[in-house]
């Protein structure tokens, strides 16, 4: 199943391992596997590469991180398949992102000469990349009868879905408001009648998911392999400009 209806679907570049996703989530869906497992399995992953930056074994980390984007598309699969979406596994998925990001970002800094500032302006500008893409990429399934796992705003925590606990939604949504509520409200500022536009287009959303968190981790893993470890850190200062960009062309469109 789609995140988006057939009509409305556009290139994510950031999506380029679902089709492998599905294949693992297909295998998986007569187990008694479930998408959280698949979470884990992604998380340890992330933390695969980043001793292997950590290490120096760029080849092995760009594989673990191209990786752990493909399982990080294989959870939400296998819930689709299932059909047992979960607020518990959206905000796991998204908290164990945040703090992978991080790790990654600390992993380059501490490897190369690098400044901290840097790198963590760097953690900052990659994670308002991906709120922006996430704010546009929710609005449009909403608009379009997608997936509305995801919502547009999230103030407070959601009712608990069929067979999970109320609780567990609760203390992970509380996490995801303090990992993200800073990155989600900087969105909202910049951009806050996005979610009265009707219409993304194509073109646009194609180019936004360079902001995606799979594309960013492919480009790292790019960099990390051709041996511009160094210069990671700076593109994503500079890429990170784009961010304007994008908000500035949205406003252009009609609500």
């Amino acid at each position: 199943m789609s995140k988006l209806p057939k009509e409305h679907k556009f290139i994510d570049l950031s999506d380029y391992g679902r089709p492998i996703a599905r294949l693992i989530a297909n295998s998986l869906k007569e187990t008694a596997l479930t998408p959280i497992h698949v979470t884990i399995a992604f998380i340890i992953s992330g933390l695969i590469s980043i001793i292997c930056i950590l290490l120096g074994y760029f080849w092995a980390a760009a594989f673990f991180l191209i990786l752990k984007s493909i399982l990080d598309a294989a959870d939400g699969e296998l819930a689709r398949i299932k059909n047992t979406p979960s607020y518990t596994g959206r905000y796991l998925d998204s908290v164990a992102d945040i703090i992978l990001n991080f790790l990654i970002l600390l992993s380059l800094w501490y490897t190369s000469e690098t400044h901290f500032l840097y790198s963590f302006f760097a953690f900052l500008g990659i994670q308002l990349q991906g709120t922006l893409y996430n704010y546009y990429y929710v609005i449009l399934r909403n608009n379009v009868n997608g997936d509305t796992t995801s919502r547009i705003f999230e103030y407070e925590s959601p009712v608990a879905l069929k067979g999970e606990s109320q609780k567990n939604v609760n203390i992970l949504f509380a996490i995801y408001k303090l990992l993200y509520g800073v990155f989600d409200k900087t969105i909202y500022t910049l951009d806050a009648n996005a979610h009265k536009c009707k219409q993304f287009p194509k073109l646009l959303m194609t180019a936004l998911s360079t902001f995606g968190l799979g594309f960013q981790l492919l480009l790292i893993s790019v960099m990390l392999v051709l041996g511009y470890k160094d210069y990671i850190v700076s593109f994503f200062l500079w890429y990170s400009l784009m961010i304007i960009v994008f908000i500035s062309i949205r406003k252009l469109l009609k609500p």
